[in-house]
């Protein structure tokens, strides 16, 4: 996979003002409309993908794995998430098409920041771009475990890499960095309900402004005693806000995570 913008590469050693700005052109890059050839039921999962080949445990672990496709053509996503080592940040790529696994690639980075809320992908990008530019196969969609447009520049980290590498993108964050709901989340939601979060003053979009969505993926049979709470999923680059809460739907299979997402965060804790 190939980097198509390097000027938006998430740098260390920035100042503050400097990612700033950085994320604001970034911001205005990005496109939150769609643009791309994908449908929900091209992505859609009836269950989580299956490492068979190293179903036994004789793999896991690995760097780096490409499996068997068969002659599959459909299209590819790819579920990205993040975790660290000591000073250092691992990324995992986790690439499925039709239903199967089909590649897996690590990256690494050192860790050049602490947690600043806003500034996830300079501390995390690096070794993200790692292992997209790792891939073999050309993902027709990221999958990030971050926010993309809900974000106080309107630039999240699945915006960020989703404009670097030029991709179809959308985040999937658990926690609102921003924004506000336009309906109360305070009892629990049923399973299928959205809510929109729409832009409020303390981001750069307009007020009111939809930028994503509170997506309720499943719901307990009794939530007044337990309860799962949604998922806020936003646009990254060239999808619109409704889009990406179709492409999270469709790609959850019974958990409240979507199955890219998931697999990729299992990958990642096998690295670590």
């Amino acid at each position: 996979m190939d980097v198509v913008r390097p000027e938006f590469l998430p740098t260390a050693g920035l100042s503050r003002e400097e990612m700033e700005s950085m994320q604001r052109d970034i911001a205005s890059a990005a496109e939150f409309t769609d643009r791309h050839s994908l449908d929900p039921a091209s992505v859609a999962l009836s269950e989580t993908p299956t490492d068979r080949e190293t179903a036994d445990g004789s793999g896991a672990g690995t760097e780096q794995a490409t499996f068997a496709s068969g002659d599959a053509d459909g299209p590819v996503v790819v579920g990205v998430d993040q975790a660290f080592r000591d000073d250092e940040s691992v990324s995992a790529a986790v690439a499925i098409r039709d239903g199967d696994l089909v590649e897996r690639a690590a990256g690494r980075a050192p860790l050049a920041l602490p947690y600043i809320p806003g500034l996830l992908s300079f501390r995390e990008g690096s070794a993200i771009v790692d292992a997209l530019a790792s891939l073999s196969v050309d993902p027709d969609l990221l999958v990030f475990d971050g926010s993309g447009r809900i974000h106080f520049r309107q630039a999240g980290l699945a915006a960020h890499l989703g404009v670097v590498f030029d991709t179809p993108a959308v985040g999937v964050a658990k926690n609102l960095l921003c924004g506000t709901p336009a309906e109360s989340l305070d009892d629990p939601l049923p399973a299928g309900t959205r809510v929109a979060i729409e832009a409020d003053d303390s981001m750069d979009a307009p007020d009111g402004t939809v930028v994503g969505y509170a997506v309720q993926t499943r719901q307990y049979p009794n939530p007044e005693t337990r309860h799962v709470n949604p998922l806020y999923v936003s646009p990254g680059h060239r999808v619109s806000a409704a889009s990406t809460a179709d492409f999270v739907e469709a790609t959850c299979t019974g958990y409240k995570l979507p199955a890219p997402t998931r697999l990729a965060d299992r990958y990642a804790d096998d690295l670590r």
